[in-house]
């Protein structure tokens, strides 16, 4: 039997007071979906590993699908913070869903807006912002993760087409994408960007089976064999690696946010379930162990709602820079997972069953802590930010 979502967000700096009616507007909307649409359905298709395709429509109609790309291109035309709350209210219900939302807004949308003709635009933002059509990203191969740069895959120029080979790995989305915005080197090596349609011959997308993590989120390979692509689905506005990290920056941003919602989600678990449970006579809510790890948790939360908030600021200022948007990336997802721990270990043996939330999260927050940018690499990208002096490569 489905369960009622008890969630109640914690705001313990009176942060509300710096968002606009719009952003809280936004929020609500989406908490209100989450809890009717995502938390009762979720643990089973978690269990089963199996994406909830049903939920594409919903997801498209809260705006979810580039909530910050101007109307005139079916976009919701709203600011970065409201991305950043649509996020966080996703991923607390489920880390997976926000990454269909995610790739979808960030990583398919985003460039096609920035980096595509208009042709290209009119042609599949509409119908990408309203999940008629879903997108995948294809920048991760098999040997090529943290150095996105040593890629593989590339294009032969064949006159009016290009000829496509090469293979993409860990792609959320991929086996059930409509299109896929692929990164590949051309013949002078440089990187360029392209959309490729589900039903040009030669491309196939199957499913990663097996993972204990993002089991509700469809993943999946992107496989090209000898794929000939029209040049005018090349997107002709960047060329090298700052297309697809330009992508990244702002899927990042929507992460930062997003983990937050999972931290809340089992925080909010953990505070209930410490009032409810009685051991040796009272709540365990009442033994000093218990309340420091509440606290702990509510104080790291907080920190993370101010960093997200500032960087949404600067977002919006377009001031927003690549080494802040991967401190608040590495900051709130490693924050996210210690709340998991915590939380899982102050509901004893009923944190790691489906009943609860906390389990489900942790494991979700397992990928969420590599994709995008390992927890390291974002360490070293802050490194190298203070210091001036490159660690990485040796």
């Amino acid at each position: 039997m489905a369960k009622t979502d008890l969630f109640q967000s914690p705001d313990y700096y009176q942060i509300d007071e710096l968002l606009t009616d719009e952003h809280k507007l936004v929020r609500n909307s989406v908490r209100e979906w989450v809890k009717r649409e995502v938390s009762p359905i979720i643990e089973e298709y978690a269990q089963r590993a199996e994406f909830p395709k049903h939920l594409i429509k919903g997801l498209a109609e809260i705006g979810a699908f580039g909530p910050y790309i101007p109307q005139e291109y079916g976009g919701g035309g709203l600011d970065q913070i409201s991305y950043g709350l649509i996020m966080q209210e996703i991923e607390r219900g489920d880390s997976g869903i926000r990454s269909t939302a995610s790739v979808q807004s960030s990583l398919v949308m985003y460039p096609i807006y920035t980096y595509g003709s208009d042709e290209q635009r009119k042609k599949y933002l509409p119908k990408l912002a309203t999940g008629e059509w879903m997108g995948c990203f294809g920048l991760t191969e098999p040997n090529f993760g943290s150095n996105p740069g040593g890629m593989l895959t590339n294009i032969k120029d064949k006159g009016d087409h290009v000829v496509l080979n090469g293979s993409k790995m860990w792609i959320s989305n991929a086996p059930f994408a409509d299109i896929a915005v692929v990164w590949a080197k051309d013949e002078e090596g440089v990187i360029r960007g392209l959309i490729v349609e589900r039903g040009m011959k030669g491309f196939s997308t199957p499913e990663t089976h097996g993972k204990w993590s993002l089991r509700a989120s469809a993943t999946g390979e992107l496989v090209f064999d000898n794929v000939k692509v029209p040049k005018e689905n090349i997107l002709p506005n960047v060329k090298g690696l700052k297309g697809p990290l330009g992508c990244l920056n702002s899927a990042r941003y929507g992460i930062a946010w997003g983990a937050i919602g999972a931290a809340m989600d089992c925080y909010d678990t953990a505070l209930r379930y410490s009032k409810e449970r009685i051991q040796f006579g009272k709540p365990i809510g009442a033994f000093q162990l218990q309340q420091k790890k509440l606290a702990e948790m509510i104080t790291e939360i907080t920190k993370a709602q101010l960093l997200a908030w500032r960087l949404g600021v600067l977002k919006n200022e377009n001031r927003a820079t690549p080494q802040q948007i991967s401190m608040a990336k590495r900051n709130n997802v490693n924050m996210a997972l210690e709340i998991t721990r915590d939380a899982r270990q102050m509901l004893g043996g009923m944190g790691i069953t489906g009943e609860y939330p906390i389990m489900r999260h942790m494991m979700n927050l397992e990928s969420v802590i590599t994709y995008e940018g390992t927890h390291d690499i974002h360490l070293l990208i802050t490194g190298m930010d203070v210091t001036g002096l490159n660690a990485f490569g040796g």
